[in-house]
């Protein structure tokens, strides 16, 4: 079935995400390079994608290192066992019985440390795989409303200069808004994201640096994205005069 030059400009972001029929990407593959508004959004999703993609990965803490020498340096080293032929065998006797004690509690103090150690790093561990997993979760909805077949893209500019994106799908109720060149907020504040319902914001989420965020909230009564700088914590409603105002694609 021969694809509507019209509807290639809608598969951008399926393309970047390698969400496309073998057909379909024969196709926008043919219309790319005549297309630049299309190459545009396909490099604007695929640095995005990049971005959620890094989001997952967990790095050591810096901190590990320490801790780990720490405990090592804590241990307490026994001397070697060589014996004196000086000493009587009495005496030789005496102190073999008096350093198994102290092979012992050194043995308990390092047993003590590691067990401590890893139980640090068992947390360590849980707490990076329930971050990975949430991340990745993000992820897949993300990703889910970029490749959906009626996602309708919308570009704008915030009035601190910020260039932004938003991906609608009517289908599953959701968008997706993404920024770029967002300046640091100051101390104290932060950038909240809403939904103007007929004049009425409602919350939904924040955007704390640049990327991609999964609007909160059902979005099929909805007719614009606002942004604006609240106070940390969010607002209720807002507080400050939008930064941006955009509607919503359809």
């Amino acid at each position: 079935m021969k694809q509507d030059h019209s509807d290639l400009h809608t598969l951008a972001a399926a393309y970047a995400l390698n969400a496309l029929d073998p057909a379909e990407r024969q196709a926008f593959g043919d219309h790319l390079p005549q297309c630049q508004a299309c190459r545009e959004e396909v490099a604007e999703f695929e640095a995005t994608a990049a971005r959620l993609a890094d989001a997952a990965a967990q790095n050591p803490p810096p901190m590990m290192k320490q801790h780990v020498m720490a405990a090592v340096d804590g241990v307490r080293q026994l001397p070697p066992r060589v014996r004196d032929t000086t000493q009587p065998a009495g005496v030789g006797r005496a102190l073999r019985r008096r350093a198994v004690p102290l092979a012992l509690a050194a043995s308990v103090v390092a047993a003590a440390s590691f067990a401590g150690l890893a139980a640090w790093q068992n947390r360590q561990s849980v707490q990076y795989q329930e971050r990975a997993l949430q991340a990745e979760r993000r992820l897949d909805d993300v990703s889910a409303v970029l490749a959906a077949p009626d996602a309708r893209t919308a570009h704008g500019r915030a009035s601190n200069g910020a260039l932004t994106t938003v991906v609608a799908s009517e289908r599953q109720n959701r968008a997706v808004f993404t920024a770029a060149g967002l300046p640091a907020p100051a101390a104290g504040m932060t950038y909240q994201l809403w939904l103007d319902h007929d004049g009425a914001m409602s919350p939904a989420g924040f955007i704390h640096q640049d990327g991609t965020v999964l609007l909160d909230g059902d979005t099929a009564d909805a007719g614009a994205v606002g942004l604006t700088l609240e106070p940390a914590g969010g607002s209720r409603r807002p507080t400050t005069a939008p930064l941006l105002l955009m509607a919503l694609p359809t």
